[in-house]
């Protein structure tokens, strides 16, 4: 019961700060979701062929990872600050112009600018909550990516009343099927779809189109997260019109409290914090790498590997769940696979929304073993009934519960073994990305030479990968606490 008081006090303490990074996971959530859906239209408006639009996801997933990679440069809170109003105000902002791109470049550069800004959204949301809760932080980071799976639910719903049934270029010559719409808006699924030269869409006509109103709606949903983020910096006296010569935020007590806990925690914090948590780039600097341990880089890339396989199966899965639906042997109604996307997303939510009550009661090496055990155990459960129309449908659900907590349970995990001081967050986000970027391009192309049934099987390797680098990584964080009881390695760590 103390442990659960203390908890609720940090909360209440550190409340504003907290919703404010839960808020803009929100619109992280808002952003990534809505590309998907709303393709067909967009190359309507752009009038460009669909090899053409689906190049704009790939600019999109580029530069997420871009500013993932960079976004630990924002190291106080300050910047860190300064960074998410610019970033959730240019989410807005995309929103609000996507409607007037009608050259397909210049809609592949603003999906760009918002790459960018989820990417910085994603690292220092992260960062700042691990900053604030430490060896708490699990249970923080699971809300926060709850609010990911939340926005990513909210788009398609507030997209899907103005999407077109029919082509939305009505040419002389348009016979095209609501049936065969839907089927090419699920098969879209960045520069690794396959086979889009059979289908051949009009590329003049009449623009009907009316998604820009489900663009400006997102845009104004959004609006207040920026506002949000204003507001907590002009708490925290970093607007200049609202400066005064009166100390910041915390009371005489409170950073009496914080000054005691970051000296009982290590001498060398200080310097730490101003050194840690950095860019994936200045992680590599040569004046950190003295006296470290292997063992503390074995922690940061097997934890980054154990994310690249775990997001690689979400990017690869949701990706081609649909086409693997709708191909032989499972033959599902184009309608009815259409679903399937939706149920993993919302087992997701679901699942991260469950994890919140867990990871209080349990340790994230626990939980990071059940939910890499569970995803192997469902990907084989659908490998044997691969001809099961509701077994897909249950394995779906099943799958995005035990990938719902990897990330925030890993995040929580390795930020605790290296004591809060390393560049673990922007190593895992970025590696998170950057292997589900990588993974579905990759099975895409299996799928394409070897057939749809390779697409559980690349999932089920994948997952294998995972769950094999996960116990290595259990075998690098006993030789890093043994190391730190040798006494003069953890200085080592923080020089």
């Amino acid at each position: 019961m103390l442990l659960e008081e203390r908890i609720i006090t940090l909360f209440k303490r550190n409340l504003q700060h907290t919703l404010t990074y839960w808020s803009v996971f929100f619109s992280f959530g808002l952003c990534i979701a809505f590309l998907g859906p709303t393709i067909l239209d967009l190359r309507c408006q752009t009038q460009s062929t669909l090899q053409e639009i689906t190049w704009v996801f790939f600019s999109q997933q580029f530069c997420l990872l871009i500013g993932s990679s960079i976004g630990g440069i924002f190291k106080t809170l300050f910047c860190s600050l300064t960074g998410l109003f610019v970033s959730s105000l240019l989410i807005s902002v995309v929103f609000a112009i996507i409607p007037l791109c009608h050259n397909v470049l210049l809609l592949a550069v603003v999906m760009a600018v918002a790459g960018l800004a989820m990417g910085v959204i994603d690292t220092i949301a992260n960062i700042q909550l691990v900053k604030l809760y430490q060896k708490d932080s699990a249970i923080f980071l699971q809300a926060l990516h709850f609010f990911i799976g939340l926005g990513a639910l909210v788009s398609p719903l507030i997209a899907d009343p103005f999407l077109s049934e029919t082509n939305c270029l009505q040419g002389n010559n348009t016979s095209n099927t609501t049936e065969i719409m839907h089927h090419i808006r699920h098969t879209l699924v960045g520069p690794s779809a396959s086979n889009l030269s059979q289908y051949k869409l009009p590329m003049e006509g009449e623009v009907v189109t009316q998604v820009s109103y489900a663009f400006w709606i997102m845009a104004l949903i959004n609006l207040p997260v920026p506002i949000a983020v204003f507001l907590l910096m002009k708490r925290e006296r970093m607007v200049p019109c609202c400066r005064s010569s009166s100390p910041p935020l915390l009371t005489q007590d409170e950073m009496a409290m914080e000054t005691q806990s970051t000296d009982a925690q290590d001498p060398s914090s200080k310097d730490s914090d101003m050194e840690g948590h950095g860019s994936l780039f200045s992680c590599c600097r040569g004046e950190h790498l003295q006296g470290v341990p292997v063992s503390f880089f074995g922690i940061h890339i097997l934890g980054g590997l154990v994310l690249f396989m775990t997001d690689g199966i979400v990017g690869e899965y949701s990706g081609f769940v649909y086409s693997y639906a709708v191909a032989d042997p499972m033959k599902m109604a184009h309608k009815t696979a259409g679903y399937l996307a939706s149920v993993f997303w919302a087992a997701i939510t679901v699942g991260r929304l469950g994890a919140i009550p867990l990871s209080y009661r349990f340790k994230p090496a626990g939980l990071l073993l059940v939910n890499l055990s569970g995803v192997i155990v469902t990907v084989l459960l659908l490998l044997i009934f691969y001809k099961s129309t509701a077994f897909l449908f249950v394995g779906t659900w099943l799958l995005g519960m035990f990938l719902s907590s990897i990330f925030p349970c890993m995040l929580a995990y390795t930020e605790d073994i290296l004591e809060y001081q390393g560049c673990a967050t922007t190593v895992l986000v970025t590696s998170a990305g950057m292997g589900e970027m990588v993974c579905q391009v990759m099975v895409g192309s299996i799928i394409q030479i070897k057939g749809s049934y390779s697409f559980l099987l690349s999932g089920m390797i994948i997952g294998c990968l995972g769950f094999v680098l996960f116990f290595i990584l259990l075998f690098f964080h006993r030789k890093h606490k043994q190391h730190l009881a040798g006494g003069p390695g953890k200085s080592h760590i923080t020089e």
